[in-house]
């Protein structure tokens, strides 16, 4: 009894430590973000505005205030999150303000997930642009720098490189991976239904290496995106037409003096330099004082997001706009899956068409634009969210802007709408459906030693099981599923593009497209990117220029996900080590399987691991 209850006094104790511990943190985390919440932007005259490329440029804003702050502040920097539409804006607005003298970019980009595709990076690279274009200094500078990098600054005022920096831009790879090796050593078979010869995404767990289609498929996408890539360049270097291929071609990797001299950068010189001459133009003295300066996510909250042109405001707080006579921008950002939730990388079917279904009935909001990020996913929830836009279109214009990629499920979401405008980099099309069935009886049966019996009252009754191959008959079942949503597929995008179905069967067949060829063969409307489909849904409706901006999904309260911080979420950074790279592709295409959970085992989506830029 004694033990009893020195145990019993000992657990409570623990408890309560815990609790109070808990507790103590909680305050912590709040104190941390009220803190970050009284932070005070202000501007100083003759300041440059810094962006810094050490950074992941995502479509939808971060769905907690100050979430991202936060995080840096615990994790000790490193990459961030920076939201497309608000880094775009702030060098919009800053070019217009007395106070900003110019613009400074540097550091190396971080893509996570699908962000700082080639598509949102155009975007970047025009923004950038036309900040020049107001007669203000554009400086960068560069270490190292990989396509990305290069191709947003490419139209600076001036490109400067670390003397033993160099510049990386060989062309662009796809390289999948196939597990199809690996899931005969573990046992684990793997059975297909499919329409469509280029529907490439269930090739890594049936091949070990491409079909030639989807080789096909992928050269031409490659060459479609790295020809508006290069004479992006050549043209913001002013560079003759095909002489950056073949610079690279024959140099692969150019050190800081080819760079200077191919006319890619303007000199080699270290950062000291830069920093100096930045105090110089900010009317900055002393050796211990930094240029004046103001970053571009602390500018950003200082530009609303109403109006279509972005201008700064006062110092504090700045709300998105509400009220009557607003367009609300909707992101459909990640892989779509059935049923709701709240991971940020995931587009939940049934969350996602109640929002569009509040907004339908919201008398305020006048139009809305879909922006698409997504390779696709669940069939089913896919058809959720495409009914509410249906429904929608009859009372209200839908505008869809297309992003870095809006292919199978995300094109399905797309399809009906008054107008889509894509990037030339887009990757969009794969009118394709599949379904995949693993089973694990090999791998029980002669790894584990484990075995199973049955009892059940329906020839199908265990048509779901993994525990065994389908059969020849059971698999015709699921063919007739896929080959069904496949021909709904067909007949959506034939009624909602006005093609002829025949047409569509042409070009469908699972097959990508970049969004140059996607236009040409009647996929999408124009090329232009978020800000040219808002521009088009507010003449819709015809607010002006201050039309008020509602985003959606809207930010969660701190409150209701503070279990999340305290459960030690962070940033997943991706590594450069050869080895952990490959078990960040493993774990990755694992994950993946595990997002399947349409409940039809029906799929419209893209390779889960097709490697592409």
């Amino acid at each position: 009894m004694k033990n009893f209850f020195s145990s019993f006094f000992a657990t409570l104790a623990a408890l309560l430590v815990f609790c109070m511990g808990g507790a103590f943190l909680a305050m912590l985390v709040l104190a941390a973000f009220a803190a970050m919440g009284e932070k005070t932007v202000s501007v100083s005259k003759n300041s440059y505005l810094v962006v810094d490329l050490n950074a992941n440029f995502q479509d939808k804003p971060d769905q907690i205030e100050g979430w991202d702050d936060f995080a840096e502040a615990f994790d000790g920097g490193g990459p961030h999150n920076l939201q497309l539409r608000a880094v775009t804006r702030a060098i919009q607005a800053a070019a217009s303000d007395p106070d900003i003298a110019g613009l400074f970019v540097h550091g190396h980009l971080t893509p996570v997930g699908y962000g700082s595709g080639f598509a949102a990076l155009r975007e970047l690279h025009d923004a950038i642009d036309a900040f020049k274009a107001s007669g203000k200094p554009v400086k960068a500078y560069l270490n190292f720098a990989t396509t990305r990098d290069f191709y947003v600054v490419s139209g600076a005022s001036e490109i400067s490189i670390n003397p033993y920096g160099g510049i990386y831009i060989p062309g662009l790879a796809s390289q999948p991976m196939f597990y199809t090796g690996l899931f005969e050593k573990l046992g684990i078979g793997v059975q297909v239904t499919r329409v469509g010869k280029f529907k490439s995404a269930v090739e890594p767990f049936i091949r070990k290496d491409m079909s030639p289609e989807s080789r096909a498929q992928t050269e031409k996408l490659l060459g479609d995106l790295w020809s508006d890539v290069t004479a992006g360049i050549e043209q913001s270097r002013h560079l003759t037409a095909g002489s950056l291929q073949a610079l690279v071609d024959k140099e692969g990797v150019l050190e800081s003096d080819q760079a200077v001299k191919n006319k890619l950068v303007d000199r080699a010189v270290y950062l000291d330099v830069i920093l100096d001459e930045l105090k110089k133009a900010t009317g900055v003295t002393g050796a211990k004082a930094a240029f004046r300066q103001i970053a571009v996510k602390d500018y950003a909250k200082l530009v609303s997001g109403d109006g279509l042109v972005a201008h700064r405001h006062s110092p504090g707080k700045v709300e998105l706009g509400a009220g009557h006579n607003s367009v609300a921008i909707v992101y459909a950002e990640g892989e779509i899956v059935d049923g709701t939730g709240n991971d940020q990388n995931m587009i939940y079917g049934d969350k996602l068409a109640r929002e569009i279904r509040q907004l339908r009935e919201d008398d305020s909001v006048k139009a809305i634009v879909l922006r698409v990020n997504s390779p696709g996913g669940s069939a089913t929830a896919s058809e959720a969210i495409q009914r509410e836009l249906r429904l929608t279109e009859k009372q209200k214009p839908v505008v869809v802007s297309m992003g870095t990629v809006a292919a199978s499920g995300g094109y399905w979401i797309s399809t009906y709408s008054d107008r889509i405008f894509a990037e030339p980099t887009t990757i969009t099309g794969s009118i394709g459906v599949f379904g995949m069935f693993l089973n694990v009886q090999q791998l029980a049966n002669d790894k584990l030693g484990l075995s199973f019996d049955l009892v059940k009252t329906g020839k199908f009754a265990d048509l779901e099981t993994i525990t065994r191959p389908k059969s020849e008959e059971e698999l015709a079942i699921f063919q007739r599923l896929v080959d069904w949503v496949y021909g709904q597929f067909i007949a959506k995008v034939a009624d909602s593009r006005k093609l002829d179905q025949a047409a569509v069967q042409e070009i469908a067949q699972g097959r990508v497209w970049s969004g140059v060829e996607a236009k040409k063969l009647g996929l999408v409307d124009e090329i232009g990117g978020l800000d040219a489909a808002l521009k088009y849904a507010v003449g819709k409706v015809h607010l002006g220029d201050d039309v008020h901006v509602i985003e959606v999904p809207r930010k969660r309260l701190f409150a209701e996900v503070l279990s999340e911080a305290l459960d030690g979420r962070h940033h997943d950074y991706s590594s450069t080590n050869a080895v952990s790279t490959l078990v960040q592709q493993l774990a990755a295409g694992w994950k993946s399987l595990t997002h399947f959970n349409d409940p039809q085992n029906i799929y419209a989506r893209l390779p889960l691991e097709q490697g592409l830029p």
